[in-house]
């Protein structure tokens, strides 16, 4: 008898800590856009985290919120139908002051779902996240205080985002930081309602799966950033289309703690169907973007089977120094380390003359980088005026394809203080009045331009250097 109550006690114990479902309508929630649901939403996300987790399921309907915070085991279900609506008053939403310092952990900011030092979270279904940011008034740099994010997850373990549809974010759409086991599937971003709306943003975490995600977003599209000590690290994005009016594919621009063994892979890039802007412009800044100002290291990129119609800057590389602390006593940041990225199978159209550009800065390379099947579609027309432009250094600039000037003076590649960079199988293929070398290297320290095909009305030149050596040309008229 004694045998049988210890059995029932357990089992009556490991009924209790079992997941645990909560219909959010059967909980008390209104579904009707207007009423505040967010202390109904936030008890239902307690107790399913305190009976050992499962689902907050929000069916069909209109839920509006303010901030709510997501607990360990819990993942929000947004069913077919289901919109979650980020509130139109300010006050709604909590100022929180996290834990994990890092250069936009510093200061209180506003969310409208957030979570940190959790585990085994997520937001999964078919539902929408409509975060009504266009009531959001920007003044100054507000970005997360008068205009709150959509989602910052933060220091969190085993996170999967999954097939809803996320729009009009008072500022980016969401943003992942220092978190591990981090997959994002199948989801939709549409973010054009204010500044500052980037697609998704990658920071410091580890481990991190991006796969058959369409975003169109008027900042930034994919972003990796590094704004703390901790670096991007084993990160896999595959299969996505992006459409920025910035940059749509990006490693920066913060880099602190940098980047190492990153892939992307078999994505297409566009400008959006929104020519209206708030920032950047209305074919997009950029389709590939490197970047290491912030000192830190970035070692291991591969950019593979990227396909690219009309944009402001096919492939951007730059190594600068910036040096922007992520903390006021943080030391302040050397000059990185950019090295070992390898770009292959690009296919690219453009009518912008800010060709693709790769530079480090003097005294230090970018180094070791590899180019390889790339087929370049340039119908800027660049005159002989372009063709002498005067490149400046801009060494602490704020890295973006056009920072030297909307003008280089290469129709393929402009290459400076670079070591050791080989182009090999680049086709190029100009306007009808194009002028401008395909391939300028200022500064380029062991060079190779191997099978290049250049096809123009003008015969332009393949190459222009200055103050290069062990530079090997194999050039096919």
């Amino acid at each position: 008898m004694k045998n049988l109550t210890i059995i029932l006690l357990l089992l009556l114990t490991t009924i209790a800590i079992q997941a645990k479902d909560i219909n959010i309508l059967e909980a008390g929630a209104t579904a009707d856009g207007k009423t505040l649901n967010t202390v109904i939403i936030q008890k239902a996300i307690d107790q399913c985290s305190e009976s050992g987790g499962g689902e907050v399921i929000f069916p069909a309907g209109k839920y509006l919120t303010g901030s709510i915070i997501l607990k360990s085991g819990v993942h929000l279900h947004l069913k077919h139908g289901a919109i979650l609506l980020g509130s139109t008053n300010i006050e709604d939403y909590l100022s929180i002051q996290p834990d994990y310092v890092a250069l936009r952990t510093l200061k209180e900011t506003k969310q409208l779902i957030f979570a940190e030092g959790q585990h085994d979270i997520g937001i999964v279904g078919n539902g929408t996240i409509d975060g009504q940011g266009d009531v959001f008034i920007r003044i100054g740099n507000d970005e997360g205080i008068r205009r709150p994010h959509g989602i910052q997850l933060i220091n969190c373990k085993n996170v999967k985002i999954e097939g809803v549809f996320m729009t009009n974010s008072g500022a980016w759409m969401q943003h992942y930081l220092a978190c591990d086991n981090l997959q994002i599937r199948g989801i939709r971003v549409y973010n054009h309602c204010n500044y500052n709306n980037d697609g998704i943003d990658i920071d410091g975490c580890h481990d991190v799966v991006i796969s058959d995600c369409i975003v169109d977003s008027d900042d930034d599209g994919i972003c990796l950033k590094s704004t703390s000590p901790r670096s991007c690290k084993n990160v896999t994005i595959n299969n996505c289309v992006i459409h920025s009016h910035c940059n749509s594919l990006k490693l920066g621009t913060e880099t602190t703690g940098g980047f190492q063994n990153i892939q992307i892979t078999n994505c297409v890039v566009s400008p959006s169907e929104k020519e209206t802007t708030y920032y950047g412009t209305a074919i997009g800044q950029s389709a590939i973007s490197v970047e290491m100002v912030d000192g830190g290291v970035l070692d291991q990129v591969s950019i593979d089977r990227i396909s690219i119609i009309e944009t402001g800057c096919p492939i951007f590389v730059r190594l600068g120094n910036r040096a922007r602390k992520h903390a006021p006593d943080a030391p302040q940041p050397q000059i990185g380390e950019l090295k070992n990225v390898s770009i292959t199978n690009i296919t690219a159209t453009t009518t912008s003359k800010t060709t693709s550009n790769i530079t480090g800065i003097a005294g230090s390379y970018a180094e070791r980088i590899f180019l390889g099947n790339i087929l370049i579609t340039n119908l800027s027309n660049g005159t002989a005026e372009d063709k002498a432009t005067i490149v400046p250094e801009k060494d602490a600039g704020y890295p973006t394809a056009a920072m030297f000037g909307d003008i280089l003076p290469a129709s393929g590649f402009y290459v400076r203080h670079v070591k050791n960079i080989v182009f090999e199988n680049v086709r190029l293929k100009t306007g009808s009045h194009e002028v401008r070398p395909a391939f300028v290297l200022d500064d380029v320290q062991q060079a190779t331009i191997e099978d290049a095909e250049i096809r123009s009305d003008l015969k332009i030149d393949l190459l222009s250097k200055h103050k290069s050596q062990n530079i090997k040309v194999e050039y096919e008229e």
